[in-house]
């Protein structure tokens, strides 16, 4: 990183004991634009280094002028808000920098005293920012110097686009904006002209591309075997880590019960589990106890998992352009990776989108259907328990709430059950 012009040496160091050797395109591209001090606007595929090309041009600038309260990171989802936060400390660690999550689905109190005791860097989702800005007493960013926007495409298309401008209201108009964004969309160009003043656009790729060492397969299947046939590709391909994509939190769910019947380690990652058991599901893959990871596109962006060999859509992604950044969850940072796309007779023009989109023809996978089929009756037994152990977590789920009801309905009177209510309360 010493050969990018004007990056100090403590975080040249900093660097290296992350292991990032030499900076990559989009890094030699935005930070010595963003050293010079001017807005930025950056294109660039994922998995591409962009986190590194904002943060140590933060990091710089804080080390020259001191200050609280000094950057603030906007982020699509939760995970990625927690993983930026977590390169920020790592690269920061030398030189005392202290950051502050704030996400949905975590407690606001514990979030209001962090931010009481003014962390240099904030790191956060739109939607729970907004709420600390009205109302956490003493909290404001009248003094921010730094605005990122990563995934800014994200943010906009998951309908941020109130929050952000009720942000972009209080925070100082003199300040420097650095906007990231794997694509140029209508809503991003929008923000560009209302956020950034004559910003430097730093393009790594226009248009869209999968990464070379990528290996892109198909299966064609009739809908009612995918089950059948994910067993059999997990089997064929067992030693290798897989993260599985399905359309739903029900799906996802479903499935990981379904492997688990079979003897897979398999743990699921969706919007419906609290912040905590993400967390949790993510850490288990990342440290390798778990080898597949089931998730919804709750996950398909900006995550860096680095041993993912493997990226199966079981369910197609509706959208092209989310298949771009599922399959990107493989094949990071110079590595090799499989992808394998399940298409039934449902899905057939929606893969044929896709094709067009990366501008490709994808190769069927090799295998043997006979295999296949042979699996058929294990994995019909398994659908059976996983329908079972779903229901079950369903009930389980409506009987927290409806248990008062049976009681009033074999007659006790409803004062009693007024009381049972207030105790379960207190």
């Amino acid at each position: 990183f010493s050969d990018i012009q004007g990056v100090t040496d403590v975080l040249c160091e900093a660097c290296d004991q992350l292991g990032w050797k030499t900076p990559t395109k989009i890094q030699v591209e935005a930070i010595p634009v963003a050293l010079q001090g001017r807005d930025i606007i950056g294109l660039a595929e994922t998995g591409s280094g962009k986190t590194g090309a904002f943060a140590l041009p933060i990091l710089q600038a804080l080390l020259e002028t001191p200050q609280r309260l000094f950057a603030l990171v906007l982020t699509p989802t939760r995970e990625l808000a927690f993983q930026i936060s977590e390169q920020f400390e790592a690269l920061g660690s030398s030189i005392g920098v202290h950051s502050a999550v704030i996400v949905g689905g975590i407690d606001t109190m514990s979030q209001s005293l962090a931010l009481a005791k003014k962390p240099h860097v904030i790191i956060a989702t739109p939607g729970r920012l907004v709420d600390h800005l009205e109302n956490t007493k003493g909290f404001n960013l009248r003094a921010l110097k730094y605005l990122v926007m990563d995934e800014a495409d994200r943010i906009l298309n998951m309908d941020f686009e109130t929050e952000v401008d009720k942000i972009l209201k209080v925070i100082p108009r003199d300040r420097k904006t650095f906007l990231f964004s794997a694509t140029m969309t209508k809503k991003v160009q929008k923000l560009q002209r209302a956020a950034l003043k004559n910003p430097v656009k730093c393009a790594v790729s226009s248009k869209y591309q999968t990464v070379e060492k990528l290996q892109q397969y198909y299966i064609f299947i009739p809908s009612k075997f995918k089950d059948t046939y994910l067993v059999y590709i997990l089997s064929e391909l067992a030693g290798n880590s897989f993260m599985i994509f399905c359309s739903t939190c029900n799906n996802t769910q479903r499935t990981a019960l379904l492997l688990r019947n079979l003897g897979f380690t398999a743990i699921p990652l969706h919007g419906q589990m609290s912040q905590n058991k993400r967390l949790g599901s993510l850490n288990k893959f990342k440290a390798k106890a778990r080898s597949i990871l089931l998730a919804t596109d709750v996950a398909s962006r900006g995550l860096d998992i680095p041993h993912v060999d493997v990226v199966i859509n079981f369910d197609i992604p509706t959208h092209s352009k989310d298949y771009i950044h599922r399959v990107g969850r493989t094949a990071r940072a110079g590595r090799s990776g499989k992808s394998i796309t399940f298409v039934t007779q449902y899905d057939v023009e929606l893969f044929q989108r896709i094709e067009h989109l990366i501008g490709k023809k994808l190769p069927a996978f090799p295998m043997q259907e006979e295999e296949v089929m042979m699996m058929t009756e294990r994995v019909a037994e398994a659908q059976r328990f996983a329908r079972m152990e779903l229901r079950e977590q369903g009930e389980k789920k409506r009987s927290r709430h409806d248990d008062d009801d049976t009681e009033e309905a074999i007659g006790v009177r409803n004062k009693v059950a007024g009381g049972k209510k207030k105790k379960r309360k207190a």
